[in-house]
Parts: structure tokens; C-alpha cells; sequence
């Protein structure tokens, strides 16, 4: 499941299935297509939101932020594969970095030439894998194509680390990721497809990617009342990411986009587009 090399980054992402002039489906550089929606918003920069596992472009979460970052941005927002609409399973933060590259790509042809990732949770975790993984140049092979990199990059709830168990919702999660009945569970209650097999190998983890996005900004933020991943993964990530970091611990805030306020998204948004 993980991404083999140079030639899985080079694909051209290709388009169809338009409906209503704003809701589009991408096709991944592995052939998987993913629902996405673009909103002009306050047109300049384009965030590109990426939701938590469980999670989808049409879950009020998300429609709520989406909403605050249209005010200062376009927005353009999106399943991941086995989330919503979107095709294929879900593999939990690998391949993942691939529908996030077809909507960065997506968002710049539409004329955005200044596009910020914003990731929470599982998003989170791909945001710094993919900000890592695609960074910006001249790729002479692939003249003409769209480039898929950010050039600011937001993690929101992140782990740093791959495996971890340390919290009794992480616990919960793995066993509905790992386990077949867990699986039929999240398919019948969570509405999330999850791929089976297990990764090999285990792809590069967010902590040995955030020193490659610099020096590109990042922003880590993390609550003090996350309940999934403690604070020893947010000061982790921003010990290991370069100068152009800045780290935000929040006072009572959870997890991920659902525990989001307007005013912290607000904050986000701004630091995004300035």
C-alpha cells in the first residue's frame, strides 16, 4: 500500500464528472476516484481541508470550517478514498497523501498559485506526509504538469508517530482498523471502507516528515485536552520540523475538526492566508 517511489508522485491527476460547476471527481494517481467540492469563497489563496478518519467533505465538521476559511480564502475540500462517495478503502493515512496531491493539483488549476494544506487528525498526519514527500521545483520530466505541493502546511491533532495505543480511544480505533469485525463495524456504523491488509512497508512517519517541509511554513496545533494523542506528539513533530515552525498548544481543545471552534479556526485561517 505504500508509495514505491519518484514515478508514483508524477501521474498527472486527471478530472470528470462535473455536477453543479463545484463538485468534481479526481482521479488519484493510483486510480481511485475521490469526491471534491470547491467553494471560490474570498478568492486569493486556496486551503485545501483534509478531514479526520471517519470524516468526509459533507460531515457538518467540516462544512462548518470550510465555512470560516472561505471567508478569508477559496476552499476546496474532499473524501478521502473509502470516506463519503469517494472509491476505494481506506488505508489510514498511506496512500491517502495521493487524494490530497490530486486536490492540491486540482485547486491549482483553477488558478490558485498559492495553495495551504490544512489537515486534522488523520488529515493531519497527511498534511505532513504529503507536505514532506512533494516538495516544490522544477520536475523537467514532467514538464507541464500541475504541481501538487503545498506551500504552507497546517496539522490540527496530529500523531507523530505510526502504532500508537497509549489512549483508550487510539486502543478502540485500532482494533476497528485491524480486526475483520472491527472493520464491519466501522463499514455499518461509521460508513468508512478500510482496507485490510496490513502496510508493507510501514510508510515514512509524520515525525520524519515535518524536517523536509521546511522552509515552507508550518503550524502544528494541538489541545491539551486531546483525549487520542497526548502532547508528547505535537512537541515531537515541532522539535523535528525546522525553524519556520510554529507550535500552538490550545487550552480545552479535544480532538480534530469536530472539536474545533470558530474562534481557533478563525486563528488558523488567518495565519493560512497571510
Amino acid at each position: 500500500m505504500t508509495l514505491r517511489g519518484p514515478g508514483d508522485f508524477a501521474r498527472p491527476c486527471v478530472s470528470s464528472i462535473t455536477s453543479g460547476g463545484h463538485r468534481i471527481v479526481l482521479l488519484t494517481a493510483d486510480g481511485v476516484r475521490v469526491e471534491a467540492a470547491y467553494e471560490p469563497g474570498a478568492g486569493g489563496p486556496a486551503v485545501v481541508l483534509a478531514h479526520g478518519f471517519s470524516g468526509s467533505l459533507d460531515r457538518p465538521a467540516l462544512r462548518r470550517a470550510a465555512a470560516v476559511f472561505a471567508r478569508h480564502a477559496a476552499v476546496v475540500t474532499f473524501s478521502f478514498r473509502g470516506h463519503g462517495r469517494s472509491g476505494g478503502r481506506s488505508t489510514v493515512g498511506d496512500r491517502e497523501v495521493l487524494d490530497l496531491a490530486a486536490a492540491v493539483r486540482w485547486a491549482r488549476s483553477l488558478g490558485h498559485r498559492r495553495v495551504v494544506t490544512v489537515g486534522f487528525s488523520m488529515g493531519g498526519s497527511v498534511v505532513l506526509r504529503h507536505g514532506g514527500l512533494y516538495v516544490p521545483g522544477p520536475i523537467p520530466e514532467h514538464a507541464g504538469r500541475t504541481e501538487a505541493h503545498a506551500d504552507a502546511v497546517v496539522s490540527v491533532s496530529s500523531p507523530a508517530r505510526w502504532f500508537y495505543r497509549g489512549t483508550a480511544p487510539m486502543r478502540r480505533l485500532h482494533w476497528a482498523v485491524t480486526r475483520p469485525a472491527g472493520r464491519v463495524v466501522t463499514r455499518l456504523g461509521l460508513r468508512t471502507r478500510v482496507h485490510g491488509a496490513e502496510w508493507d512497508p510501514v510508510p515514512l512517519p509524520p515525525v520524519a516528515a515535518v524536517g523536509r517541509i521546511a522552509p515552507r511554513p508550518l503550524l502544528i496545533v494541538h489541545g491539551d485536552r486531546d483525549a487520542y494523542f497526548p502532547l508528547d506528539h505535537p512537541r515531537s513533530l515541532a522539535a523535528a520540523a525546522g525553524a519556520s515552525t510554529e507550535l500552538w498548544i490550545e487550552r480545552g481543545f479535544g480532538h480534530a475538526e469536530a472539536a474545533a471552534g470558530v474562534g481557533l479556526l478563525e486563528r488558523i485561517a488567518r495565519w493560512a492566508v497571510r
